[in-house]
């Protein structure tokens, strides 16, 4: 599955590396919200998607620390 590859991927990241990513992805859920909200967002399914990796870094992230 694609989410079992991410997850793998993910894991053999560094926290440091995680974090960047988290802040990346949260970044893109906020422009993501911006767009849906002024009506120029055509897949909005693109919202829970970057929601359930943001959930997939933070599950990782704490497991490794």
């Amino acid at each position: 599955m694609k989410s079992n590859k991410y997850v793998e991927d993910l894991r053999g990241k560094t926290a440091t590396e995680l974090k960047e990513e988290l802040v990346a992805a949260k970044k893109e859920l906020f422009n993501l919200r911006f767009q849906n909200a002024t009506n120029q967002l055509d897949n909005t399914s693109r919202i829970r998607e970057v929601r359930k990796n943001i959930a997939r870094i933070q599950t990782v992230l704490a497991s490794a620390e």
